[in-house]
């Protein structure tokens, strides 16, 4: 099971290739892709279906034997975006020398000084003209070598660099893609490396180009270490660990009663505001189209939502033993101690003592330890997905995640003991009846 999720994280580099990745598993499961420009039809008992937004969210359903009005729905959400730089269109500049680096914006909440000196390559997505204005082409790319670098000044021109230093998001953080070998490359070294890229089967020339979405993205592997090999390191984990554990947990439940959902959102990082996001009405449609084929009324859906219960499942901020003073005295998740449940007293987590005790049971069937998470009370704490979703769709829930270290650094550290506990848990919560 590690080394699926390893693999699945080598694999996904973004959102995109996140979500590609789920649905093609989902297909291998026999779940099939529903186009949402059509009409939904009769759902039968076990029919299992995904659809997808903008490439970059996604949700699976598998039909209970009764329907949301009778039964309700049991919905684990995640989130496929993670804290990195965004190629900025004409981004190739040209210094001294022939070399050139890339003009970036920051996505999300990166720890940015763990960029610097790795290798790094890029990843995303390249809009193709296609027949139609309305329907371009898309063709997703990942240069699978180290391709650029983000370098640090050297400490002689700069000798308080460990004593802490503010970075400039515009100057210091753009990689260096090379230096120019020919005239025929200036102004051309990223639009011809895309070219190269993505003409390997089919050839595709500059002017077939409309646009990108480009990202940096680590170009190290995904690994465990520590001397039982306990441990998870890997960019990412935040939180494609917790999409590849619902996942997990979704291809490997049975039939329910209950219809069971994974939705897999895009933005969190960024606020979760867009059409593919956790704040957009388009999981609640779906929902909503799914009761009215089963019960001909959109009352069905309000009596679905009333009956159901959401896991929000974003990663939580593991104990650090070199910093034990930023944590909580009484609630602070240690790595390898099972599932977190997340608690604020602002209300910024969707869980509270009802919700709360309803995944501890889940844990305590699943024979999983589970512990809670809440913030040093003079830290400043983040919000997640639960909260932003229950205002489209007010269903109790219950915030959590597995513990992990540097969240939002270049490469985050996980537990391998928690990962195989959270699908246990995940699957039991699916199952249960």
């Amino acid at each position: 099971m590690i080394t699926r999720l390893l693999h699945f994280l080598d694999a996904s580099p973004v959102n995109f290739f996140a979500v590609r990745n789920i649905a093609s598993m989902l297909q291998e499961a026999g779940f099939s892709r529903f186009d949402p420009t059509t009409p939904i039809g009769q759902l039968k008992a076990g029919e299992k279906f995904f659809v997808t937004k903008n490439d970059s969210s996604i949700y699976a359903f598998q039909i209970g034997s009764r329907t949301l009005a009778d039964a309700g729905f049991r919905m684990i959400c995640a989130h496929s975006d993670s804290p990195t730089f965004r190629i900025k269109p004409n981004a190739e500049m040209l210094c001294e020398g022939g070399i050139v680096k890339l003009n970036t914006e920051v996505y999300g909440g990166p720890i940015m000084s763990t960029w610097f000196d790795r290798p790094l390559t890029l990843a995303g997505r390249v809009i193709l003209r296609g027949d139609n204005a309305f329907a371009p082409r898309t063709m997703l790319l990942h240069i699978k070598r180290p391709l650029m670098q983000i370098s640090n000044l050297a400490i002689h021109f700069n000798r308080q660099v460990n004593d802490g230093v503010k970075l400039s998001k515009q100057k210091d953080m753009l990689p260096i893609l090379g230096i120019i070998s020919s005239r025929l490359e200036c102004g051309n070294m990223l639009i011809n490396l895309i070219c190269e890229e993505l003409g390997k089967e089919n050839p595709v020339e500059p002017k077939d180009i409309l646009d990108f979405d480009l990202y940096l993205a680590d170009a190290t592997p995904a690994c465990t270490f520590g001397c039982h090999d306990e441990f998870l390191s890997s960019g990412r984990l935040d939180d494609l660990s917790m999409c590849f554990a619902g996942l997990e947990a979704m291809m490997a439940s049975k039939g329910t009663e209950v219809t069971k959902v994974l939705a897999i959102f895009d933005n969190e990082e960024t606020g979760s505001q867009t059409k593919q996001g956790a704040g957009s009405p388009f999981l609640a449609s779906i929902l909503r189209r799914i009761a009215l084929a089963q019960s001909g009324t959109e009352e069905a859906f309000y009596q679905a939502v009333e009956r159901a219960f959401m896991v929000s499942a974003d990663n939580a901020h593991a104990w650090h033993p070199n910093y034990s003073e930023k944590y909580d005295p009484t609630n602070h998740p240690v790595l390898g101690g099972g599932p977190v449940i997340k608690f604020n007293a602002a209300q910024k987590y969707a869980s509270d003592a009802v919700s709360a005790s309803v995944f501890m049971e889940i844990c305590s069937k699943a024979g999983v330890p589970c512990q809670r998470f809440v913030n040093h009370s003079d830290v400043a704490g983040g919000s997640t997905l639960g909260n932003i979703l229950a205002s489209s769709i007010p269903v109790r829930g219950v915030d959590m995640g597995n513990a992990i270290l540097a969240m939002h650094s270049c490469r985050e550290t996980g537990s391998v003991a928690d990962h195989l506990y959270c699908v246990k848990a995940f699957t039991q919560f699916y199952d249960n009846d």
